[in-house]
């Protein structure tokens, strides 16, 4: 039986880090590179996105043998999307010193005629102008899963509100779900925010996990505990990436495996971090990923029903 795809729309990138343990330059990056990464373990990934002349062509073949279909990668004259940041000494938060959109500039999705039947579908955090033209050009798939971030939300509310009604499943942190509806309750800004369109909602929370929420109500999934955090960059993307790469593999969206499928996310985020860039997460395996899997769910387990005592 052949495995559904995922469709990953989004940017590639080079990073430029100011990290507490060094500076590291030329890091290859982008959201639709760290979610291609962690999902392609799980399932064949199909990736639209654009780069320049200068993007290594080593690492479109190492996607390719990942089993990354990136014939959907336009290859542009100029350079590539580059972004610069400096995280705080604890890595909890980070500044944007420079961005450079360079060949992301100009970019309009083109979806290839073999790409547009893709079951599963992932936007990237892009302008939502762009997110609405890939939706365009794409059969109604079983799920849509979109990201965005507080420029789009403060910038383009009236198109990120036309993408809201489009997609299954939004996936955003706290900071921007507060800033999304004014209302700081995340429970009461996710039903605000499941009105507007998407029946599923995930609130990523960093190092506080994440919270779901759908029709039966609200779902809490803690992060994985790390003893050495390096980068967080990519960590959100990955989280995406392995989440729809679980839902994908699985082949339903039952309410119980949307919810195993947040665990599978969380798991790759946190192997995301433990490197510098995507390295880390290029080298983990199944197996890794089984073990990590196991360690998650002893996390949570009680050992037995939860009662008052007689």
């Amino acid at each position: 039986m052949t495995k559904s795809s995922v469709l990953i729309v989004g940017s590639l990138a080079f990073d430029d880090l100011e990290m507490p343990s060094g500076t590291f330059e030329n890091v290859v990056g982008g959201a639709a590179t760290y979610a291609s990464i962690a999902a392609s373990l799980l399932c064949p990934v199909r990736l639209v996105g654009v780069i320049g002349d200068d993007f290594p062509s080593a690492v479109i073949s190492d996607l390719g043998k990942r089993g990354v279909d990136t014939s959907g990668v336009e290859k542009a004259s100029g350079k590539t999307f580059r972004w610069r940041g400096r995280y705080a000494k604890d890595l909890s938060s980070r500044e944007t010193l420079d961005t450079q959109l360079n060949v992301f500039a100009d970019f309009r999705p083109k979806i290839p005629a073999t790409f547009k039947t893709t079951p599963y579908v992932l936007l990237g955090n892009i302008h939502p102008a762009l997110q609405l033209e890939v939706l365009a050009q794409i059969e109604r798939p079983k799920l849509v899963v979109a990201d965005t971030m507080n420029f789009w939300i403060t910038g383009e509310p009236k198109l990120l509100g036309e993408v809201m009604k489009k997609v299954d499943l939004l996936v955003i942190n706290d900071e921007e779900a507060r800033e999304l509806t004014g209302i700081h309750n995340l429970v009461k800004a996710a039903a605000d925010i499941r009105k507007r369109g998407p029946k599923h909602l995930i609130v990523k929370r960093g190092e506080h996990g994440a919270l779901y929420f759908d029709e039966a109500g609200a779902f809490f999934a803690p992060a994985y505990p790390l003893e050495d955090v390096l980068d967080p960059t990519g960590a959100g993307d990955s989280f995406a990436g392995g989440l729809l790469g679980y839902l994908t593999c699985v082949g339903t969206l039952e309410h119980p495996v949307m919810r195993r499928a947040i665990y599978f996310g969380s798991a790759l985020g946190s192997f995301c971090v433990e490197g510098i860039g995507p390295r880390r997460l290029l080298d983990v395996t199944k197996a890794d990923l089984q073990k990590r899997m196991g360690e998650f769910m002893s996390l949570v387990e009680t050992g037995g029903p939860v009662v008052l005592p007689v």
